[in-house]
C-alpha cells in the first residue's frame, strides 16, 4: 500500500520544502493537474531528478491524444500517468502504448465516471495498471468520501489496482485502508497540516 502526496497549489520550490520533510513517509509524489497547467512539466522533470527513488506521477488527466501526451509526460521523467476513465478506448490504448514504451504505468481518474460498474470492467480488461476513484474537489462538501466507489471497483477488478483519491485525511484513512488499495492519494491533510512531517509519518503508520 502506497502514500500518494498530491502537489497541487505549491510553487516547486514549495513542493521541495514539503517533500524534504515528508519523502521518508511517502512513496509517490503527485504533480498536480493545477500545477502542470501552470508549470508544464518542469516539476515533473526536477522532482524526479531531485528525488530519484520515489515514483513520481504526472497528473495530466488526459482526455485525447493519448499517446502523445502519456509520452510527453513520460519523456519528461514520470512514472506514473493519468487519463480519465470517460476517455474513448482508443485514448486509454494509445496511452497504454506509451506506458509499454517507457516502462511506466498508466492510473485512471475515474471522477465523473457515471456508470462505474461497467467502465471499470472494460478499462480493466484493457490492461490498465491502477483505476483511481476520486471525488472531486468541487463537490467534495456535498458529496460523502470515495469509500463506496472503492468498495465497488474492489469487487470488479482481475488486473488493476485500485487507488483512491479525494478529500482522505486522517479521520477516514483507517476506512480506506480496511477495504485496501494499493494507491491512497492525500494532498492537503499533508501540506496543510501544521506538523507536515508527523503528519505524513502518521498517514503512513495507519496504512501498515
Amino acid at each position: 500500500m502506497k502514500l500518494q502526496i498530491a502537489l497541487d497549489t505549491l510553487t516547486l520550490e514549495e513542493s521541495m520544502a514539503l517533500l524534504d520533510e515528508t519523502k521518508d513517509y511517502v512513496d509517490v509524489i503527485e504533480v498536480g493537474t493545477p500545477f502542470i497547467i501552470e508549470e508544464g512539466m518542469r516539476p515533473v522533470r526536477e522532482l524526479k531528478k531531485r528525488y530519484p527513488n520515489l515514483e513520481v506521477l504526472a497528473d495530466t488527466k488526459i482526455m485525447d491524444a493519448g499517446e502523445l501526451e502519456a509520452d510527453y509526460a513520460f519523456r519528461a521523467g514520470a512514472d506514473i500517468v493519468t487519463v480519465l476513465g470517460a476517455s474513448h478506448d482508443e485514448t486509454v490504448l494509445g496511452a497504454l502504448k506509451a506506458a509499454k514504451k517507457h516502462g511506466g504505468k498508466i492510473m485512471i481518474d475515474m471522477i465523473a465516471v457515471k456508470d462505474l460498474a461497467t467502465r471499470t470492467k472494460e478499462l480493466d480488461a484493457m490492461g490498465v495498471d491502477l483505476i483511481c476513484v476520486h471525488t472531486a474537489f468541487d463537490v467534495q462538501s456535498t458529496q460523502k468520501g470515495p469509500l463506496d466507489e472503492l468498495k465497488l471497483v474492489n469487487t470488479l477488478v482481475k488486473h488493476a489496482k485500485s487507488a483512491v483519491a479525494g478529500g482522505v485525511k486522517l479521520a477516514t484513512i483507517d476506512d480506506i485502508v480496511r477495504e485496501g488499495a494499493e494507491v491512497i492519494v492525500v494532498g492537503g491533510a499533508i501540506s496543510n497540516a501544521s506538523e507536515r512531517a508527523n503528519m505524513a509519518k502518521e498517514m503512513k503508520g495507519h496504512m501498515h
